[in-house]
């Protein structure tokens, strides 16, 4: 199609797909992004929309609105089913099809459960709004259920949280639950008593954060263990029901259960016709192209490329924004000609995991920190990332209110019966939410 200028099709709207994007601005290029969803998300935050401490449009923004200043760019809210790398042109499940000159793949990633997906039912994970929402309503109606509770044994069920996975996510929810629950929601109950809530993480390595300094991890391990939190470690989960937990020799009544443990790359390399590693991410190369695919290229959580030192780029939003901006330059080259290599260089921005209130770790290589002054560098330099101004001034306000009174403003339970303490599965998705829906970074 001689007649129109280069198309460069951008497949996610997460953080690496926006940044590649927007650094084609400039470009005498047409880029056309398709995300399944309307908007773009802040994944860090969402455990603060799970335990009711931030609203859902605190973290997410449409896309259009996020792009309404570029010209070269088009939206279409679509699901892509698959790749054409004969013809050249993007699937979509409506049978339409988008045509490519390059082609950029920032899909994302998705809840595995290592070959036991029934798992699922019982214990979902938090990589979307419509998650978050289910599990705040989830955490909110196990107390109002145990509020009406008589038996002892289903009370004590109803106030157990199992989080499965000890990472950012695992010690971040873990935390969170317990502020909620012992400043929030302090007072408001008559029967509850405080003493019952367990907040028990099943890690099967044998510290927490495992990626953080070892200094950094016993922190976390004391302090968690000191707001009350039980954190059980070296032991696999072999099972997950309707009653709890199973893992080693051990069972853990819980009505609650979030899993944290791992993640699987979205359907990239099937969509391509090549072979992806066990987590189904594409090896890439150096310049993050697919070296068997002309102008093709995958960043993010679906991409695997080692670093100089032999490990793979983390599967973090400071990697993928990099990813998006290096593969945004390489297309802009090689349309000027220039055919040299240009590898990608990861530069680490550090480590970062909040525990509880002034409490967390930063581990930025070059110096570790912990404790209160950690925890307010975390907080600015989340604030710092979010997208919008207006945003920013939001959250702020949010947290400094939780900050001095312990008070979380996200607590409605709407949609659904008030006395039903169903799977997560079968909890209809929270309108509460003030998006038009979820965003996700993967199709």
């Amino acid at each position: 199609m001689p007649d129109r200028k280069h198309r460069v099709v951008v497949v996610g709207g997460g953080f690496g797909g926006l940044i590649a994007t927007r650094s084609l601005a400039k470009e005498d290029v047409e880029v056309v992004l398709i995300d399944r969803r309307n908007h773009h998300l802040f994944q860090p935050l969402l455990y603060q929309v799970a335990t009711a401490a931030l609203n859902p449009s605190e973290i997410a923004w449409p896309i259009r609105h996020l792009l309404r200043r570029q010209r070269n760019v088009r939206v279409l809210m679509a699901t892509v089913v698959g790749v054409d790398t004969d013809q050249r042109r993007v699937l979509l499940e409506d049978g339409s099809h988008e045509p490519f000159d390059s082609l950029v793949l920032a899909t994302g990633a998705q809840h595995a459960y290592f070959g036991n997906d029934q798992w699922a039912r019982f214990a979902p994970g938090l990589k979307t709004v419509e998650d978050a929402t289910a599990i705040r309503r989830k955490l909110l109606l196990a107390f109002e259920a145990a509020e009406r509770e008589n038996d002892p044994e289903r009370r004590r069920a109803l106030l157990t949280f199992g989080i499965i996975g000890a990472g950012p996510t695992g010690v971040e929810m873990a935390g969170a639950i317990v502020e909620l629950a012992r400043a929030s929601l302090r007072g408001q109950f008559q029967t509850i008593d405080p003493a019952e809530l367990r907040v028990v993480i099943i890690e099967g390595g044998e510290r927490v954060l495992g990626n953080f300094d070892e200094e950094l991890s016993e922190y976390t391990l004391h302090s968690l263990r000191k707001m009350g939190v039980e954190v059980e470690l070296g032991d696999v989960v072999t099972d997950i029901d309707a009653e709890g937990i199973t893992y080693g020799d051990k069972h853990l009544p819980a009505k609650t259960i979030i899993w944290g443990a791992g993640v699987a790359a979205s359907p990239v390399a099937e969509w391509l016709g090549i072979e992806g590693d066990k987590a189904g991410r594409v090896a890439v190369a150096p310049d993050l192209s697919v070296p068997s695919l002309a102008d093709i290229y995958v960043i993010g959580d679906a991409s695997n490329l080692k670093q100089e030192n032999g490990k793979p780029v983390p599967g973090i939003a400071p990697a993928a924004k990099q990813e998006g901006k290096h593969v945004a330059h390489v297309i802009a080259r090689r349309r000027a000609g220039d055919t040299s290599p240009l590898p990608f260089h990861y530069e680490h921005a550090g480590d970062l995991a909040t525990i509880g209130k002034q409490s967390a770790v930063i581990d930025f290589g070059w110096i570790k920190l912990k404790g209160w002054i950690a925890w307010w560098m975390w907080g600015l330099s989340h604030i710092y990332f979010l997208v919008e101004t207006k945003t920013r001034i939001l959250v702020t306000i949010s947290w400094l209110w939780i900050y001095l009174t312990g008070q979380r403003s996200a607590r409605l339970i709407t949609h659904g019966e008030a006395n039903s303490v169903a799977p997560l599965a079968e909890v209809d998705e929270d309108p509460v939410a003030d998006t038009p829906s979820a965003s996700s970074p993967h199709q």
